[in-house]
């Protein structure tokens, strides 16, 4: 009989917790699907014709940004294809300089000069590497600053379309 009171007494606490806890989980399910009930009624009081206008001015500015995206990082891409192939005729021309006028007797002097002229040229590809590479990187910022912007719009046409009493 001693061991009943135990187990009795003992199942009080523990019944009263797994009460409380239950009750937790029932709050917490509610704080959850209230939101969720909220815009699903919003959803239903929508006018459709409306709503479906939205969505597909909404999906055609999608596309416009995209197509605007494309443009800017293709308008990159050729800027630094341009760039690069001016950088190759200058290096080349540079070259074709050097040698015609190089005398053609003192082989020290010939070596020393293209020498230097090929430390100046790697330190000069150097520069032109950062400056292609700075040239496409704006041209990839541009074109998803676009992107980016057009996730804004779509963020706020929702809220628009989801506001309390908007039909």
């Amino acid at each position: 009989m001693a061991t009943s009171r135990k187990t009795t007494t003992g199942a009080k606490p523990a019944a009263a917790k797994a009460s409380a806890h239950g009750a937790q989980m029932e709050d917490m399910q509610k704080a959850f699907a209230q939101p969720l009930k909220e815009m699903g009624e919003r959803l239903q009081n929508m006018n459709l014709g409306t709503a479906a206008s939205a969505i597909a001015a909404s999906r055609r500015k999608d596309l416009e940004a995209m197509v605007k995206a494309n443009q800017k990082a293709y308008q990159g891409l050729q800027s630094v294809v341009a760039r690069q192939t001016e950088m190759l005729r200058n290096s080349i021309a540079e070259w074709q300089s050097t040698v015609k006028t190089m005398p053609g007797g003192d082989a020290k002097q010939n070596i020393a000069k293209l020498d230097e002229m090929g430390r100046a040229s790697f330190k000069r590809a150097l520069d032109d590497i950062r400056e292609l590479a700075e040239m496409a990187a704006k041209s990839q910022a541009d074109a998803f600053e676009i992107v980016r912007g057009r996730i804004e719009e779509n963020v706020e046409e929702v809220r628009e379309m989801l506001k309390p009493g908007k039909k």
